[in-house]
């Protein structure tokens, strides 16, 4: 979200910045950022310009959309730490033009070999949240390395080295810190300061980065350096995942803070057996399109798809607007009530993910909605082994808790192959834990785990495990028409992304919207609770008083998710687009504007 500090284009610095532990550096004012671009030869899409630039970089040298999506990711790292990077996870969706197939890796973090369903409990009681989140306990085996290999392995065309270099240019030279980062220190401030690793890089001279300052970060360009010398065995065998084990099994907090940190207990032997799983993506067939997303362990797949066969028979693009937002908030309230009873780590549960996407199953669970009223939360789950029109299957299972940060990238290139990918460290700023000398944040994903069965007497396929995946919310999608690309889209927001991808599918497939308008419209989320979570912009709307009327309950939040997606338009350009507003705007760019 923050411009490099530079004077020279596409990010070919000429000077070295201050390092960040120094007096702030002032950096040239950032370009502007752009939200849509259209052009050939690829496209890119994330929140943040540099991250942008990256790809866009490794595009224009013949990279193709695999290898510009990891430097992508790489830049965002260093320029979005709190919101992603090696020290988390992820899900990465492929479509490769070559074979027309669209393909996913799984680079979730797992719990210890040594977890159980105590991991979160002291004395038979579950922890505060707050005191889960910043520990080892809370620390997953991070992904990321991992499934950028992985990926670049299987579909890419140039060596991790090479991808990683302009992220370490990036780190190494420094970036702009905007508003919206030094926001998101400040609101971590209280934690980060116990933590010297996390103090000395996030907050020079013990205080948030001044906006316009500029901000270093050379050990994480090292640690990048070693990954792309070394590969991801430096990770998860190697030195810096050695450095990962002591610092979550040892957290490096300040003794004189009096701030109790409770260790983690994954160790080098979880570290080296983990691996990304390449696995089969959801599908479902939506009116003229096949939509494609991530299988569990994320419910993002499956709940994006329910919801979209829950509304298939309901004709959305001549419905009035009343109507239309009336059976989306409904489908989402109905497709989390199956998501919160129904999906885990599919190697530890029987998840029924065939028959959550099953036409018959949409259709007992469609019949369920009445334009007339609006239906009581929490609603309880369906059967979809044994789908029975309106029917329940025990007692409602409730939302629990997740973090809303995390970020998305979509990046398109000239041959066509697209990539859409969701990466995260959970909460704003993951456990709070920076590795000491290595430049970058542990994740906190564990928490996404329930601390307790969820509904007494429920079997919850969401409690803790020996190296299990806890269940997330990332919906990274992928939509073709006739067999050719049309879309790819993703966001962050916790819970939030699955009601953000479904929105802007619906406002661009359904009704007439341009992709850049459906990421910019106004959002609400239902997820079965009794009251709709609903953006400022959304209440404004003059519908709200009917859909009040119809029994639809709202409370405001301030913004839900960040979109970033590409399109193939009907002349062969590119389209990306990314947020006008919503975490300080987002970057689009395309190769060549023109030919």
């Amino acid at each position: 979200m923050r411009a490099l500090a530079t004077i020279a284009p596409q990010l070919l610095l000429a000077t070295a910045l201050v390092c960040a532990t120094a007096a702030p550096a002032q950096a040239a004012g950032p370009p502007p950022k752009v939200p849509e671009a259209v052009g050939y030869g690829g496209a890119v899409a994330s929140v943040d310009a540099d991250a942008t630039a990256a790809g866009i970089e490794v595009l224009r040298a013949g990279g193709n959309a695999v290898d510009a999506a990891v430097a992508t990711a790489a830049a965002l790292g260093v320029t979005e730490p709190y919101s992603a990077g090696i020290g988390g996870g992820g899900y990465f969706v492929h479509y490769d033009a070559a074979t027309g197939r669209v393909s996913t890796l799984d680079g979730r973090e797992t719990a210890s070999r040594s977890a159980d369903d105590s991991l979160f409990l002291e004395d038979g009681k579950p922890l505060a949240f707050a005191d889960a989140v910043t520990s080892g306990l809370s620390v997953g085996v991070p992904g990321t390395a991992a499934t950028w290999e992985k990926a670049l392995q299987l579909w890419g065309s140039r060596p991790l080295a090479t991808v990683l270099e302009p992220a370490e240019r990036i780190a190494d030279h420094g970036f702009t810190v905007d508003p919206t980062f030094r926001d998101q220190t400040a609101a971590n401030q209280d934690r980060f300061k116990d933590f010297p690793a996390t103090s000395r890089l996030f907050l020079p001279g013990g205080a948030p980065p001044a906006v316009g300052s500029t901000l270093r970060n050379p050990d994480l360009a090292a640690t990048y350096r070693e990954l792309g010398r070394d590969g991801a065995g430096a990770f998860y065998r190697g030195p810096i995942g050695a450095d990962v084990v002591r610092a979550l099994q040892q957290p490096p907090v300040d003794p004189a803070s009096g701030r109790v940190v409770r260790p983690g207990a994954v160790d080098a032997a979880d570290l080296a057996a983990y691996r990304p799983i390449a696995q089969q993506p959801t599908h479902v067939a939506y009116r003229d399109y096949d939509v494609y997303g991530i299988a569990p362990s994320s419910s993002g797949g499956t709940t994006v798809g329910e919801a979209l066969g829950i509304l298939e028979d309901t004709d959305l693009a001549a419905a009035d607007p009343v109507q239309y937002y009336h059976h989306y908030l409904e489908a989402g309230r109905i497709a989390f009530a199956d998501r919160n009873r129904w999906v885990g780590d599919p190697r530890f549960s029987d998840v029924p993910t065939r028959e959550l996407l099953s036409p018959r199953f949409a259709a007992a669970r469609a019949c369920l909605i009445s334009p007339d009223r609006t239906l009581t939360s929490p609603l309880a789950p369906g059967d979809p082994r044994r789908p029975a029109d309106c029917a329940s299957a025990g007692p409602a299972v409730t939302e629990t808790y997740e973090g809303p940060s995390t970020t998305h990238l979509s990046v398109a290139d000239r041959w066509g192959d697209v990539v859409s990918y969701t990466l995260t460290i959970e909460q704003t700023g993951g456990s709070g834990i920076a590795v000491p000398g290595r430049g970058f944040l542990l994740n906190n994903e564990l928490t996404d785990f329930s601390f307790t069965p969820n509904t007494p007497g429920v079997p919850d396929p969401n409690l803790p495990g020996p190296g299990k995946r806890p269940r997330s919310s990332i919906s990274p999608t992928v939509v073709l028409r006739d067999g050719e690309p049309l879309l790819a889209v993703g966001s962050p927001g916790g819970a939030t992304i699955i009601t953000t991808v479904l929105q802007v599918l619906l406002g661009r497939l359904d009704r007439g919207l341009t992709l850049e308008q459906a990421i910019a419209a106004p959002r609400a989320s239902q997820r079965n609770t009794a009251t709709t979570q609903a953006e400022p912009a959304f209440l404004a709307l003059p519908e709200r008083a009917a859909l009040e009327a119809l029994g639809q309950s709202f409370a405001v939040t301030p913004e839900i998710g960040a979109a970033t997606g590409v399109e193939r338009l009907p002349d062969g350009r590119w389209l990306a687009a990314a947020e006008p507003v919503r975490r300080g705007g987002g970057a689009a760019a395309v190769v060549r504007p023109s030919r």
